[in-house]
């Protein structure tokens, strides 16, 4: 079975939310076959507390506007990590350092991403230091 209809049309209208907030790492993930209590994943990054709360906001919003309501917040006080439950998506939104260190893309390697349009792709953040994000070198070298 894979994500319903519904769980990826709120993924791509949470993912567009965060890239328009300037997230970095915006990814989807099916992990209708792995849970039950969900269909998808969507995970989105910041470099600080403020912009988290940033991007939680507009993305609460652009759902709402889809009649979408979070069944539960957690996080949001603290500002690192903030989750967002809408029964067929769950939105995380992390600082930097709770992403590289909590590495959800990696712990549900295994499930199938979520095709995301142009418009919900953003900008991969850089190591400190500069050079290819995370070490990838481009295509050819």
């Amino acid at each position: 079975m894979t994500a319903s209809d519904r769980a990826r049309e709120l993924a791509v209208v949470a993912a567009e939310a965060a890239s328009d907030k300037l997230a970095t790492d915006v990814v989807a993930i099916d992990v209708s076959e792995q849970l039950v209590i969900t269909d998808a994943f969507v995970v989105a990054s910041a470099p600080n507390d403020r912009q988290v709360g940033a991007i939680v906001d507009a993305v609460e919003d652009a759902l709402r506007a889809h009649g979408a309501k979070p069944l539960r917040r957690e996080g949001q006080r603290e500002g690192r990590w903030v989750l967002l439950d809408y029964a067929d998506v769950v939105v995380h939104v992390q600082h930097d350092e709770e992403r590289t260190y909590y590495a959800l893309e990696r712990l549900w390697k295994d499930c199938p991403a979520i095709e995301l349009p142009e418009s919900a792709r953003s900008r991969r953040r850089e190591p400190s230091g500069g050079g290819e994000p995370y070490g990838i070198a481009p295509a050819g070298e």
